[in-house]
C-alpha cells in the first residue's frame, strides 16, 4: 500500500486510517460531522496527495486535448482550470478530470487516484495519433506531486500568510498562480475544490511537502491565537464524501464510470459541441443530448427516516416498479436527513417528484430535489 508525504502527520494525529485507491489514507480524525461542520463554518485539510498529475505539452498539445476531453480547451488561458470528462469509445467515461492551462503548449491534467494508470494508458494510446511520446510530450507525474486542499471560510486567510508575493484571497474560482509558497518555489495554488465551501489547493514536489505542512499549521496557529478559536482542523475522506455528495458533486466509480455518459450525469455544460471539436464519442453524445436519454442522475433526500446507501433500489413510490438505482447516499450532517444520488427513469427526473429508495427491502419515501442538496 502506498503512503502520501502526509501519512506520518496523519497517524501521528490519531487518525483512522485505511486503504483508497491503493494508498493509506485517513478517513476521518475526529468525526466525520464534526470534520464536515468544520470545513462549513472554519477550515479543513485533506491529503489529497493520492491524486494523479499528467503534462501534455508540445505543438500538438491542444489538438490532442480537444480530443481526448468533452470540454472546450481552447477556451482556457493561462491560469484557467477546466473541469472536463475522458470519454472512452464506448459511450462512457474513462474519468473526470481538471485541466490546467499553465502557458501556450503547456497543460496540467489531475485525475482522480484510482483511474492514474488507466488515464495514463488512454492518453498514451490516443497520444500516438498525435505524435505525442509517452516521457517527452506526456509525462506521468503522479508520484512526484504532493497535494493539500485547504478548504473555506477561514481557509484563504491562513494560506495568505504562506504566500508573501502573491494575492491569494481575491483569486476567482477555477483559476491558479504559480507562485512561492511557505518559501517553495513555483508551487501551484488553485481555487477549485471539491466540497463547495471553496478555498484552494496547494501543489509542491514531494521533497517540499514538510515545509508545506509545517508552515501551514505555524501560520494556522497563529491566526487561531489571535482569534482565540481554532480555525483549521485535519479533515478525512469521510467527510470530503459528505460534502460532496451535499454539492451534488460526483465520484468517479459511484456516479459516474465506463457505462454512464456524461449527457446521462448531467454533465451537458462541459461537453462542447463547437465547430472543429471531434472528440470521441461525439456522435454519440449529439444523439444523446438531441435525442434524450433513458436515465438521467438526479439528487433526492428522504422525507421518511433511511440513509440510502450505493446500489439500492429506486422504485415508483404508487406502483413499486423498481425505476433506478442509488449511486451515493449518506445521512447529511448539514440537514440532519439522508440524502442522495442516483439514476432513474426521465419521466420521474422533475424536482418535487416523489419516489421510494428500498431500504432493507422496505419502500421509504424521499423526493427529486435539485442540486446541490444544501
Amino acid at each position: 500500500m502506498k503512503t502520501t508525504p502526509f501519512t506520518k502527520y496523519h497517524i501521528e494525529n490519531g487518525a483512522r486510517m485505511s486503504e483508497f485507491a491503493g494508498y493509506n489514507m485517513p478517513i476521518e480524525f475526529s468525526g466525520i460531522n464534526d470534520e464536515h461542520n468544520t470545513v462549513r463554518n472554519s477550515a479543513g485539510v485533506f491529503d489529497v496527495s493520492h491524486m494523479g498529475e499528467i503534462w501534455v505539452k508540445g505543438e500538438k498539445a491542444l489538438d490532442f486535448l480537444q480530443h481526448v476531453t468533452t470540454n472546450n480547451v481552447a477556451a482556457l488561458y493561462d491560469g484557467k482550470i477546466q473541469y472536463s470528462t475522458l470519454p472512452n469509445g464506448h459511450g462512457g467515461i474513462v474519468d473526470d478530470i481538471l485541466v490546467y492551462r499553465i502557458k501556450d503548449k503547456t497543460y496540467l491534467l489531475v485525475v482522480n487516484a484510482a483511474n492514474i494508470e488507466k488515464d495514463w494508458e488512454h492518453l498514451c494510446k490516443e497520444g500516438e495519433k498525435f505524435e505525442l511520446t509517452p516521457g517527452k510530450e506526456l509525462y506521468n507525474a503522479s508520484d512526484e506531486i504532493a497535494q493539500l486542499a485547504i478548504q473555506v471560510p477561514k481557509a484563504m486567510e491562513i494560506v495568505q500568510k504562506l504566500c508573501p508575493v502573491a494575492d491569494v484571497l481575491h483569486m476567482t474560482y477555477y483559476t491558479f498562480i504559480k507562485t512561492e509558497v511557505a518559501g517553495i518555489k513555483d508551487a501551484i495554488v488553485s481555487a477549485t475544490g471539491y466540497t463547495g465551501a471553496g478555498g484552494c489547493e496547494i501543489y509542491v514536489a514531494n521533497e517540499d511537502a514538510d515545509k508545506l505542512w509545517n508552515a501551514l499549521w505555524k501560520a494556522a496557529e497563529e491566526i487561531s491565537a489571535k482569534q482565540n478559536a481554532t480555525v483549521l482542523k485535519n479533515i478525512g475522506l469521510g467527510a470530503r464524501d459528505t460534502l460532496r455528495l451535499e454539492m451534488g458533486f460526483t465520484l468517479y466509480g459511484n456516479d459516474i464510470d465506463d457505462t454512464t455518459s456524461p449527457i446521462e450525469a448531467g454533465l451537458g455544460w462541459i461537453t462542447k459541441f463547437i465547430d472543429g471539436k471531434d472528440f470521441i464519442d461525439r456522435a454519440y453524445m449529439e444523439k444523446l443530448k438531441n435525442k434524450g436519454v433513458t436515465r438521467r442522475l438526479v439528487g433526492f433526500k428522504m422525507v421518511e427516516r433511511g440513509i440510502p446507501r450505493h446500489g439500492y433500489p429506486i422504485a415508483n413510490i404508487s406502483t413499486g416498479e423498481i425505476i433506478g438505482t442509488v449511486t451515493s447516499g449518506t445521512m447529511s450532517p448539514t440537514h440532519k436527513v439522508g440524502i442522495g444520488m442516483g439514476y432513474v427513469k426521465p419521466e420521474y427526473s422533475t424536482e418535487g417528484d416523489e419516489i421510494a429508495i428500498i431500504i432493507r427491502e422496505k419502500p421509504i419515501k424521499a423526493v427529486i430535489s435539485k442540486l446541490p442538496l444544501k
